[in-house]
């Protein structure tokens, strides 16, 4: 196991460090290419990685296509807009708003949506505010946070969810129904844990009249009230294409596309643009990772992770529930949650409890938060703000992590057990 090991950790190394401008997507097919290269894993493997992710990866990149289309027209800026305004100059009420606007935005558009349209406009709007560095600093980290813990209600709202629902054969208002209520316990618990912990930093009161108008920020009215109802009619079609087994992808992707020639043919958006700025990156980041962590599954490691499973579920479904929430969660800290799901999966595929596999979903999208390349959405965040010259060191990210993530993952986990 030790080539595989030193495989996967050269390549999550280079991948945290982008030498020289090197994107992520470059430096995983590099590691997977050197695994191909020294037999660690075979041309068959990359056949059975290809067809565990292409789902997840097609959908991702249409509801970024979608998102950034809304993000052309204005449609975040006005939620932002708005949520400020309902705050009346209250310090708190904007904390807690804006919690809850990432809690929607990564509900519906995914993590990784939330992490790259949201955060920059959050972060210009709190610079028009003349808020103090630590002010920023507070509403970012909570915005990072929730970007991930509150993407649990949907199929698509995670990269991590729509691997295993597909693994397992779950169906979107299957996937749906067992995690609406630890959704809203994730963001119930999230809010309440990062207002202890960020209280001191967040002023009693802003002057919201600094902000534009919400209305004055959209390019397009009409398209943008036609969104609503688009969204609406999407959303729809992932439950009729639920009773028929169509993939997620066809949706997303589909909507995204849809939606980006609509916007063009009403000339509210460049086309070439949004296809240009799509992150395309993202899918050779990962079909390249899933690789590299595929070599560790063929030398062991999924076998190892399987026994420990099996045990837990021998063991009182709390134990079970909780053990694999945080085994998960801790190997997604070290390892990246999109190789994690893959290796959880596999080794959960024998163990007949449905709620280990959720708690596994729970565990790698909350876990990465206890480091900084925990997941895609936080190395795109952190990517998102450097640009914007803010810088978060490692250790004071993976300090508010670790403080901010056991309690909410241990609280969540627990909502998914029935009442004694």
């Amino acid at each position: 196991m030790l080539l595989a090991a030193s495989i996967f950790l050269i390549t999550l190394i280079f991948i945290i460090w982008q030498p020289k401008g090197l994107q992520i997507g470059t430096t995983a097919i590099i590691g997977a290419i050197v695994a191909l290269l020294l037999g660690v894993v075979s041309f068959d493997d990359v056949k059975v990685v290809f067809d565990i992710i292409w789902d997840a990866t097609l959908a991702f990149i249409g509801i970024i296509i979608l998102s950034m289309v809304l993000d052309e027209i204005g449609f975040f800026e006005w939620a932002a807009l708005k949520m400020a305004k309902l705050s009346n100059g209250s310090g708190t009420k904007i904390f807690f708003y804006s919690i809850i606007l990432g809690a929607i935005v990564s509900a519906l558009f995914a993590n990784d949506g939330a992490a790259l349209i949201l955060t920059p406009i959050l972060l210009a709007k709190m610079r028009i505010l003349q808020l103090n560095t630590k002010t920023i600093l507070a509403f970012l980290l909570a915005g990072g946070f929730i970007s991930d813990s509150a993407s649990l209600p949907f199929v698509f709202s995670n990269l991590t969810n729509i691997v295993t629902a597909n693994y397992f054969d779950i169906g979107f208002k299957e996937y749906m129904l067992h995690m609406a209520f630890p959704y809203l316990v994730s963001v119930v618990v999230s809010m309440l844990v990062l207002y202890i912990i960020l209280k001191k930093d967040i002023p009693k009161t802003v002057d919201i009249d600094l902000l534009k108008n919400p209305n004055d920020v959209l390019k397009s009215k009409t398209l943008f009230q036609f969104s609503w109802f688009f969204l609406a009619l999407l959303l729809a079609g992932y439950f009729i294409g639920d009773n028929y087994n169509i993939p997620v992808s066809v949706f997303a992707l589909g909507g995204g596309v849809i939606f980006l020639i609509i916007a063009s043919a009403m000339k509210t958006v460049e086309p070439k643009h949004i296809i240009k700025e799509a992150p395309w990156q993202v899918v050779w980041f990962s079909l390249g990772l899933y690789v590299v962590v595929y070599g560790l599954k063929n030398q062991g490691l999924t076998a190892e992770i399987a026994e420990l499973l099996t045990y837990l579920n021998t063991q009182s479904q709390f134990l079970a529930v909780v053990g694999t929430g945080f085994l998960s969660a801790f190997l997604s800290a070290i390892m990246n949650n999109m190789p994690t799901i893959m290796v959880m999966d596999i080794a959960l595929e024998g163990i007949k409890n449905d709620a280990m596999i959720y708690a596994n979903i729970i565990g790698c999208n909350l876990g990465p938060k206890m480091t900084p390349f925990g997941s895609l959405a936080t190395l795109l965040w952190l990517h998102s703000l450097e640009k914007k010259g803010v810088q978060i060191s490692f250790w004071s990210y993976s300090k508010f992590g670790l403080i901010v993530t056991p309690p909410v993952l241990f609280l969540v986990l627990v909502s998914m057990l029935p009442l004694p």
